[in-house]
């Protein structure tokens, strides 16, 4: 199904090694778990103005390094980040975790699944 390149697979392939990554359908058990826990969407623009979840941050892979400071100043807060499919909230909770937030969570099946069991916007 997927159409990556082998490169960008190798990539997603080393941050998965170091993150912590959840099924689509864990989210709605661990967010009754954690009601604090923020849903972040790191889609790009166009992909957030098609459809979103409801109660989700948007902090798109492109800026989310440069902005996550201001926006969730809480480096224990529990992030569940979800992209398309799972591959780019990957590499934004390896880089999130490189910047001290302990809770980065990649949420494996992304938008393609999260949209048919969470409340959309």
């Amino acid at each position: 199904m997927s159409e990556h390149s082998p490169g960008f697979l190798r990539l997603v392939d080393d941050a998965k090694s170091r993150i912590e990554e959840i099924a689509a359908a864990d989210v709605p058990a661990l967010l009754r778990r954690s009601p604090t826990a923020l849903l972040i969407d790191t889609r790009e623009d166009h992909e957030w103005q098609a459809g979103h979840l409801r109660d989700a941050l948007h902090l798109s892979k492109g800026t989310i390094e440069r902005d996550i400071e201001a926006r969730v100043p809480d480096t224990g807060a529990p992030l569940l980040l979800y992209c398309g499919g799972g591959f780019r909230s990957a590499l934004v909770a390896d880089n999130l975790r490189k910047m001290g937030y302990q809770h980065a969570i990649s949420i494996a099946g992304g938008w393609r699944e999260l949209r048919e069991i969470l409340p959309l916007a």
